[in-house]
């Protein structure tokens, strides 16, 4: 298993386990939560079941109905774009509900906002078209977690405030560079990053890199570790 981290709240203890590419598992206090949940049902088997499934979008590298099926506990809940939402079905379908861009949800004490999640870049805009996927920004014990989702430097990314801990993606053609990951980073000032999504280390030393002596704390850990 990757590096664990934690941080102390006034709620409860956060703890970030990078799991793979873009999945990752929070626990917030003695809540679990797991993001984009892929790569087979054995690579969750050592962590507490899901209470909450956060999913950014459709792609199969962030939704696959097999791993869901194989980790859900009898009370987990699934929230997402409705992009993901709609390609699931039976018992996955009746555990999940759409959040839509702008909204809030309140969950065990979790504040959860979605976000826009999209490219930017002329050509890269097939991959993820503006108005799919999210993002989400996660407040508990007065700290507050930003997961990207795929997408470049939008606009809203840049302009948020106070974030904690932040998820990065970093591989072409489908999300950012190092560099412009970095510039995002700088305007929105993140007190923890971690780099993820990435196809090698390349871009993440970049990434380091541009921000040394901004007072971020770059977190590099290996998102592909054993494969």
């Amino acid at each position: 298993m990757i590096k664990s981290d934690t941080f102390d709240t006034p709620a409860g203890t956060i703890t970030v386990q990078p799991v793979r590419h873009a999945s990752l598992a929070l626990r917030l206090g003695d809540y679990t939560i797991y993001s984009d949940p892929v790569w087979g049902a054995q690579r969750y088997q050592d962590l507490p079941k899901p209470d909450l499934i956060l999913l950014t979008h459709e792609h199969s590298d962030h939704l696959d109905a097999e791993t869901l099926n194989g980790i859900v506990g009898p009370g987990t809940r699934i929230i997402g774009a409705k992009v993901a939402i709609d390609k699931l079905e039976g018992d996955l379908a009746a555990r999940a509900e759409v959040i839509a861009q702008g909204q809030t949800k309140a969950v065990h004490g979790i504040s959860i906002t979605a976000i826009p999640a999209h490219n930017l870049t002329p050509d890269r805009l097939k991959y993820h078209p503006q108005g799919n996927g999210n993002g989400y920004i996660l407040a508990f014990g007065g700290k507050r977690i930003y997961i990207s989702g795929d997408t470049e430097d939008t606009e809203e990314m840049r302009g948020l405030t106070d974030i904690d801990i932040a998820f990065l993606p970093m591989n072409l053609p489908y999300t950012m560079t190092g560099q412009q990951a970095a510039d995002a980073a700088r305007a929105f000032h993140p007190r923890i990053v971690y780099p993820f999504h990435y196809i090698n280390g390349e871009e993440n030393t970049i990434f380091a890199n541009e921000l040394a002596g901004e007072d971020i704390d770059v977190r590099l850990r290996d998102w592909y570790e054993g494969d």
